[in-house]
């Protein structure tokens, strides 16, 4: 045995100019307090989420770090027609030490918003999943138990034209949509909120992909490629790919959110998934595919509508900008509201299709109306004439 000789190194100095050296009162603090909690106690999802995205109104004193081609800088607030209080204030003069210029904290009310399902990076991963898990023990609990032998005749061509065609709602809004509009919207507690809605659109697509490549395996005859033609040239669908291609044109993000989750969701996405889908799929001898609808139910339902409720309470009573973004509001509930009411008269041929009918059309449509009545009762905003065709 020989010993090894000790090797000659520098060793590092400290000389407590690097990064995190200076101690401070809140050295060891596990905690933020450079923003108000919504409640007594900040949470979790404040710490990792509030004020993660820069802004110039706040600390930035040498202003945005990048721009686009145009010359807009960061996170424009003229991105949407909406307004939040403070937001007609000009960006202050900063420099080290001047502070916000004599503005109350925050510099404007967009940092107000708080996202009730609390989403941010780990809450995303963990809850889809969870569905997606769920799911394939779903589908592979039915292929083992030979359930898709069970399906009506009828309803395994419904399937794969118009199950299938939904899917192209999905990626199509989710992708062009809420993914764009995350980037538009000018806090990371909006950014964090939409980019899961979009996840969520985009996870909804795939499932629906998926499970057409599954039925294709498992039934004979399932044609898999059926949900193209329906979408392309089935007469039934043409107003809601019309109206969901319009959707994706939206260049102000508030209106985009606002037409896909406050008008289109409530009125056409519910009436097709839960009036029709949901109901008529158990008669005719299908109990899998609910599951996949009903996961895309829950998501809007339970989730992406229950944050965009108080993104928009939140302006319509703005302290300063109420009445300029409830009229507003209105205008695009004007705009909005006939058209998804026209994709979803349209879609009424699809009622007649199945062997075992849900129910009616025109009580599933009143339904979706009632409901779409009540979200708008709660934002204080008034259901247009339009939404009597």
């Amino acid at each position: 045995m020989t010993a090894t000789q000790e090797r000659s190194v520098p060793k590092p100095a400290f000389t407590d100019a690097e990064a995190g050296a200076k101690v401070f009162p809140d050295s060891n603090a596990r905690q933020y307090n450079y923003f108000t909690p919504a409640k007594r106690k900040q949470s979790h999802y404040e710490d990792v989420t509030v004020e993660v995205q820069p802004d110039p109104r706040h600390y930035l004193s040498q202003g945005w770090l990048y721009a686009f081609a145009d010359g807009k800088a960061g996170y424009p607030l003229e991105w949407t027609a909406l307004k939040a209080w403070g937001s007609d204030r000009p960006v202050p003069e900063r420099s080290p030490g001047s502070g916000g210029k004599g503005y109350d904290w925050p510099a404007h009310g967009w940092h107000e918003f708080r996202d009730p399902n609390e989403e941010w990076e780990l809450t995303l991963y963990r809850y889809n999943a969870n569905v997606v898990r769920q799911l394939n023990q779903n589908i592979d609990a039915a292929r083992q138990a030979k359930a898709f032998e069970q399906w009506n005749r009828n309803w395994v061509e419904f399937v794969a034209k118009h199950v299938g065609a939904w899917m192209h709602v999905d990626h199509g809004l989710g992708l062009y949509l809420f993914a764009n509009a995350n980037r538009r919207a000018p806090t990371n507690m909006h950014n964090n909120a939409i980019s899961v809605n979009s996840m969520h659109r985009i996870r909804a697509a795939q499932d629906l992909a998926l499970y057409n490549l599954t039925l294709t395996e498992e039934i004979d005859g399932f044609d898999g490629t059926a949900h193209l033609t329906t979408w392309n040239e089935d007469p039934a669908w043409q107003g809601v790919r019309e109206t969901a291609e319009q959707l994706t044109g939206i260049w102000d993000w508030g209106e985009a959110i606002f037409a896909a989750n406050i008008v289109f969701e409530p009125l056409v996405g519910e009436l097709f998934r839960s009036n029709l889908v949901q109901q008529a799929a158990p008669a005719n001898g299908d109990f899998v595919t609910p599951t996949l609808i009903g996961a895309e139910e829950f998501d809007f339902s339970e989730r992406d509508l229950r944050y965009t409720k108080p993104m928009f309470d939140l302006l319509v009573n703005d302290k300063e900008f109420a009445d300029h973004n409830k009229a507003l509001l209105q205008k695009w509930l004007q705009d909005w509201v006939p058209r998804c009411i026209a994709a979803a008269r349209a879609l009424q041929p699809l009622w007649s299709q199945p062997d075992a009918k849900p129910i009616r059309f025109e009580d599933g449509l009143d339904r979706v109306k009632s409901r779409f009545a009540g979200i708008l009762s709660e934002l204080g905003l008034k259901a247009p004439e339009e939404l009597g065709q």
